[in-house]
């Protein structure tokens, strides 16, 4: 099974403004908001994982 990997205008614009905070951010903030971002997108895929078995 084939899934877009492209993203949607809203989301791309989106993309764009998280990219200028980001510049903003120094050493420590970025390592946090990266960390925080691998932990949320982690919590997604379990979520995926159970909603694909039906444990939910």
């Amino acid at each position: 099974m084939k899934f877009p990997t492209n993203l949607s205008m809203e989301q791309q614009f989106r993309l764009q403004v998280l990219s200028e905070e980001v510049k903003r951010l120094n050493r420590e903030e970025a390592q946090k908001y990266l960390l925080e971002i691998l932990r949320q997108m982690m919590v997604k895929d379990n979520f995926v994982k159970q909603v694909i078995k039906g444990d939910f």
